[in-house]
């Protein structure tokens, strides 16, 4: 049987309630066209930085967002790969956010973004060696422990390689998995991203991936450049419309995955929000089309 097609074993216990739909990301100028049109949008997401003030209109906005749609909050600053112990001031503002709206689902990166005091403007990445494992899984079961829940850990985008890694990222994640209780969220665009940037197959990262602990998908559109001698260097930016070869990953992760909450990210020059909901209801047809074979044999098991 075919990698791409073949079933996954049984699921584990998910670590999000999210709907199997598609998703955007909330943006506070889409607000009154939310707002005013009652989109049929499965969730939205934001990001915990974001929502680490006492109140205002932030809060406002997203406590009636809340009460009609679920949501999905996503940590950036947590360096959860990091050497260093985790900000526990920074953790604490996140729990406060996650308490306040107890969202569906909360994820973070496997990547570190801080230097002592100092919060860096990127998710840098970090050798998978046994070192770096013994401090994301010490990371990664503090935040679950201050959260109270199980959190879902998302790839990277890689623009280079580390000579002292021991563990392919595969296997690097099962091993967090296995360790934590964690789960997994894919972000296809960063298995593109890796990709072409370090010359591996695409297609053989999605068949490899252990989708059996995948609780949410995202996708983005990615910007392109080069290196200093002229190869293609893809950087994850959240700034286009998904592309096509995003999509066909997608489909040959949901293939194996089967209907699971997907995001459209779209960060850096946001579009309007019929656009950003187009994406998501392109998103939605491929989830329907995994969905119908699935009701199909649900439906013909005898009861």
């Amino acid at each position: 049987m075919d990698a791409r097609t073949a079933p996954e074993q049984a699921r584990a216990p998910a670590a999000s309630s999210l709907p199997a739909r598609a998703g955007v990301g909330f943006k506070n100028v889409h607000f009154a066209d939310i707002d005013a049109s009652a989109p049929d949008i499965g969730f939205f997401e934001i990001h915990a930085e974001n929502y680490m003030g006492a109140g205002g209109p932030p809060h406002a906005q997203l406590m009636q967002l809340r009460r009609d749609f679920p949501l999905s909050i996503h940590g950036v600053g947590l360096s959860i790969g990091g050497a260093e112990p985790l900000d526990r001031d920074h953790l604490r503002r996140v729990k406060s956010v996650v308490d306040r709206y107890a969202p569906a689902a909360f994820s973070e990166h496997l990547a570190w973004s801080t230097q002592g005091a100092r919060f860096l403007n990127d998710l840098l990445p970090l050798p998978y060696s046994a070192t770096t494992l013994a401090h994301v899984v010490a990371h990664v079961d503090e935040v679950q422990e201050a959260l109270g829940r199980p959190i879902l850990l998302e790839n990277p985008a890689a623009y280079l390689r580390f000579k002292s890694s021991d563990y392919s990222e595969i296997e690097f994640l099962r091993e967090i998995v296995r360790r934590t209780d964690c789960r997994l969220l894919l972000d296809v665009t960063n298995a593109y991203v890796s990709a072409t940037n370090l010359a591996f197959s695409a297609e053989d990262y999605i068949d490899a991936f252990p989708m059996r602990y995948v609780d949410e998908i995202h996708l983005a559109g990615y910007a392109e450049d080069a290196d200093e001698i002229g190869d293609p260097l893809l950087i994850d930016a959240h700034c286009a419309p998904v592309q096509d070869q995003i999509w066909r990953l997608y489909d040959r992760a949901l293939a194996r995955r089967g209907p699971v909450a997907t995001l459209i990210e779209w960060d850096n020059d946001i579009p309007t929000f019929a656009l950003l909901s187009a994406q998501a209801a392109r998103a939605e047809l491929l989830l329907d089309k995994v969905r119908s074979p699935l009701k199909t044999a649900l439906d013909r098991t005898p009861s």
